[in-house]
């Protein structure tokens, strides 16, 4: 015959109990609870009346357990563990993707789309991997990558095109206030130019402007297009780069155009996934909402 069932305390009262042991303060127990200091040491008095045991010491600006307290929080944490991994089996976990971008794509296109991802795909999650490494799918555990280069990427991965490298030239409007005019070629020796790796200035101002007078003015370099693009927004010179990473930045007047016309960049971005994923749903939901971006 089964043993007669033990009266259990309550519940609220053990959770006011747990957290007052580990931050050994009412006033903290309360703000992680969401309740009053006061509605904390009333559960926690009512514990020890129900158990009829003291579990704190009250000492003037802090608590301090009891020996029979430190015993019974032992206990009741695992308990609570116990009762939080058995809820988490019952709910379906998010499904996981990995997703390898650069740090500059990731900044300036990825993360501001991110809460309208979470919007369309509450049930996925998104691991963003930023490197400007390329990455191993196999060995890296990636799922689906963006990549700037030419295509064929390998064997077994599908490709997609994602946007073309149109290259602008941006600045801070400030720049172009402050000379009460646009910009032309002739301005280049008085301007900062500001590179980036890929060291597109030349054949920008040859290709758009129209000048192999390269300036040999002042310029800073920099090993990511992400930080010639903040260093742009902040007004300390032009940059040039891939119109769809400015265009936020473009809309929202943090930067203008430098010059009137763009120039056809020599490698275009490309959506890379294995053909034989992972998480064959999953990963095809993520390649489906980049590519439907090209669109927008």
């Amino acid at each position: 015959m089964a043993g007669k069932r033990v009266r259990l305390p309550s519940l609220n009262g053990l959770r006011a109990f747990e957290a007052s042991a580990r931050h050994l303060n009412f006033r903290l127990a309360a703000e992680e609870l969401g309740v009053t200091q006061g509605a904390v040491a009333q559960q926690v008095r009512g514990l020890e009346a129900d158990l009829g045991i003291r579990l704190f010491d009250r000492l003037p600006r802090s608590l301090a357990l009891t020996a029979t307290g430190r015993a019974y929080v032992a206990n009741i944490r695992r308990a609570f563990e116990l009762i939080s991994e058995a809820t988490a089996t019952l709910r379906p976990r998010p499904s996981q993707v990995t997703i390898s971008v650069t740090p500059t794509f990731a900044s300036k296109w990825l993360i501001p789309r991110l809460p309208e991802f979470s919007r369309e795909h509450p049930a996925l999650e998104l691991r963003i991997v930023a490197s400007e490494g390329l990455a191993d799918f196999r060995s890296d555990g990636v799922d689906v990558a963006v990549r700037q280069g030419h295509p064929p990427f390998g064997p077994g991965l599908a490709v997609d095109p994602l946007f073309e490298h149109e290259v602008v030239a941006v600045c801070s409007p400030s720049l172009i206030r402050d000379r009460g005019r646009p910009l032309t070629a002739d301005d280049l020796g008085d301007l900062v130019l500001l590179h980036d790796a890929h060291d597109l200035w030349p054949q920008f101002v040859d290709h758009v402007l129209g000048t192999d007078r390269f300036p040999s003015g002042r310029g800073q370099r920099f090993s990511q297009t992400l930080l010639a693009i903040d260093a742009a927004v902040a007004g300390q010179g032009l940059a040039v780069a891939s119109r769809f990473l400015v265009e936020q930045d473009l809309e929202a007047g943090r930067l203008v155009l430098a010059f009137d016309g763009s120039m056809r960049g020599g490698t275009d971005f490309y959506v890379v996934a294995p053909r034989k994923p992972r998480d064959p749903a999953a990963t095809a939901s993520v390649r489906a909402w980049l590519l439907d971006r090209r669109s927008r």
